[in-house]
């Protein structure tokens, strides 16, 4: 039997922490989104919660969409020929998520995990523009989200 990568998370928190899920919940969601996505060496990545102010800020600047939006995918521009643990960066905007897991009847918790995971996946370069991807994408998000516990969020 293989020990799982090692996986080193920074999480900072740019606004205030009530509510919010603990750094052992996100590090525990971004363990198993690596484990599924079956790399095998050490991964790290940072998340950052921010605010409605901050998160639109973001999206302007590095989407060019003038909206805050759930969670931001920064995949780490290392040069050519160099291998560092390091996959990115993810920004998850607190309101949003709370907004939205009301909206569709979920718990933020399990929000927050299902961002958390999607977040990772497109940090090890799965993606969803076309459909063939997204089906690969949502089935394997299905599948850590199950192992965690939180129901598909896919499902109608």
């Amino acid at each position: 039997m293989t020990a799982e990568p090692t996986v080193h998370l920074s999480l900072a928190v740019g606004l205030l922490r009530r509510g919010l899920p603990q750094r052992t919940s996100f590090a525990r969601w971004v363990a198993a989104a690596v484990a599924a996505a079956r790399r095998r060496r050490a991964t790290e990545l940072s998340i950052r919660l921010v605010g409605v102010d901050e998160g639109r800020l973001l999206n302007v600047q590095y989407r060019g969409r003038d909206y805050a939006t759930n969670v931001l995918s920064f995949p780490a521009d290392l040069p050519p020929g160099l291998r560092l643990p390091l996959i990115g960066d993810l920004v998850i905007c607190a309101p949003v998520v709370a907004r939205e897991a009301a909206e569709q009847g979920k718990t933020a918790r399990d929000h927050y995990a299902h961002l958390t995971v999607h977040g990772v996946l497109h940090l090890l370069g799965y993606d969803h523009e076309a459909d063939a991807d997204a089906e690969r994408m949502e089935a394997l998000e299905t599948r850590v989200l199950a192992g965690l516990g939180v129901a598909d969020p896919y499902r109608d």
